[in-house]
């Protein structure tokens, strides 16, 4: 099948991989522009554009993919669907009605539509997630399903654990459907749950929320955003890695007397088994302790 991609972020590019390998391998790309990042603010092509250049496929980084030009250069390539995965902008009208669309979906919809449908589940606790192939549609991912697959989520699933499984499971799915088209079943609008945008807010630890919360937030935020706690006089202690421990301490206090660090919290004791200090490399929660009582 003549396909044309639309992705910008790192699971996106993933995704890509498994879909070049295929008989559907796509004439054209389209990514966001690049863009400064980091702390130097240096100029970087998005995951998608690097995968596209390793992957010897024609690229096209329009400052917005709804402008009259990128859309001539979408149906010059004649594509019998459009994928989309991760875009990171909205699709509009007439684009999003010249073509067949198909979305690529990280979870089990209509549970979790929205920007972070991975970091939500961890976050809620969800036993499982998995992938969704959608029709586009205007609606924030409320378009008819054609096919979906479960994926568990383990105990000790991080964001890059769990999303380099749903990545690769949302290629296999996406090559699937193109292969042989499935009935799709529109949404129970009722059912929906929506997956908003981690906020600034969302990346500290509230001692006032119980453990098991705060744990699965560290995991969520793993490794692509990162928790932190705030430490005496503002400075922020980076989190990668923390588990609810039987050690009490008084309700936001930091306890930087034992192996590690142990924040207070609603319910008990979060041990930080591993974080990192503002500008400086990730390390182990007793390196860090070990570093203060020089």
């Amino acid at each position: 099948m003549r396909t044309v991609y639309l992705g910008t972020s790192a699971f996106a590019a993933a995704v890509l991989g498994e879909l070049a390998q295929s008989p559907h391998r796509p004439s054209l790309v389209v990514t966001r522009p690049d863009r400064p990042k980091g702390r130097g603010r240096k100029v970087q092509p998005p995951p998608v554009a690097v995968a596209a250049g390793e992957l010897g496929l024609q690229l096209y980084q329009p400052e917005t993919v709804n402008a009259d030009d990128a859309r001539t250069r979408i149906n010059e390539a004649d594509p019998e669907a459009v994928l989309v995965c991760a875009f990171g902008a909205l699709i509009k009208e007439p684009l999003l009605s010249d073509h067949m669309m198909l979305n690529v979906h990280p979870s089990l919809l209509p549970r979790w539509r929205g920007a972070a449908p991975v970091e939500r589940a961890i976050m809620a606790g969800d036993d499982r997630t998995g992938v969704s192939i959608m029709v586009l549609t205007a609606g924030l991912d409320s378009g008819p399903v054609c096919r979906r697959m479960e994926e568990p989520i383990r105990p000790d699933d991080d964001y890059g654990s769990l999303s380099t499984r749903l990545q690769t499971l949302g290629g296999q799915l996406l090559v699937q459907e193109l292969s042989e088209r499935s009935e799709c079943q529109e949404q129970d609008d009722a059912q929906a749950t929506y997956a908003e945008k981690i906020a600034p807010e969302d990346r500290r630890l509230d001692p006032a929320k119980p453990t098991a919360v705060l744990a699965r937030q560290v995991r969520a935020l793993t490794p692509h955003i990162g928790a932190y706690v705030e430490l005496p006089g503002g400075e922020r202690l980076g989190v990668s890695e923390a588990l609810p421990t039987e050690t009490r301490v008084p309700s936001g206090q930091l306890d930087l007397d034992g192996p590690r660090p142990v924040l207070g919290c609603a319910d008990g004791g979060l041990e930080l088994i591993a974080v990192q200090p503002a500008g400086k490399r990730l390390m182990g929660g007793e390196d860090y302790l070990h570093g203060r009582r020089r």
